[in-house]
């Protein structure tokens, strides 16, 4: 999962809204449409960056396609991420790497 795609899906003020709505409960594609003031194609392309992003996981249920966040996927990245950036936890996290290294 490549932690740039996650940020370009975030940088999109309607994707991180898609995301607000997802948080809350699955649903259809339509249902997330109608909460748009776009076209269905606009929020079809947002869909697709969200899921090429590893954010979210459409199903298809008959003739319907239900959204759901992954949430693991972006907790995790934001969390390594804020390690990177942190002047405490870089320290701590090259510490671990060399006690993983060192382990038999």
């Amino acid at each position: 999962m490549s932690t740039d795609k996650i940020f370009e899906a975030l940088a999109s003020m309607p994707r991180r809204q898609i995301l607000a709505y997802l948080s809350e409960q699955e649903l259809p594609a339509g249902d997330i449409a109608a909460r748009f003031d776009m076209s269905s194609p606009a929020i079809s392309r947002h869909l697709a960056v969200l899921e090429n992003a590893g954010l979210i996981i459409g199903e298809r249920r008959g003739q319907f396609v239900v959204y759901k966040l992954i949430p693991d996927n972006l907790v995790n990245t934001l969390t390594q991420f804020a390690f990177e950036i942190c002047p405490v936890a870089g320290p701590i996290k090259r510490e671990s790497k060399k006690a993983k290294k060192a382990a038999p």
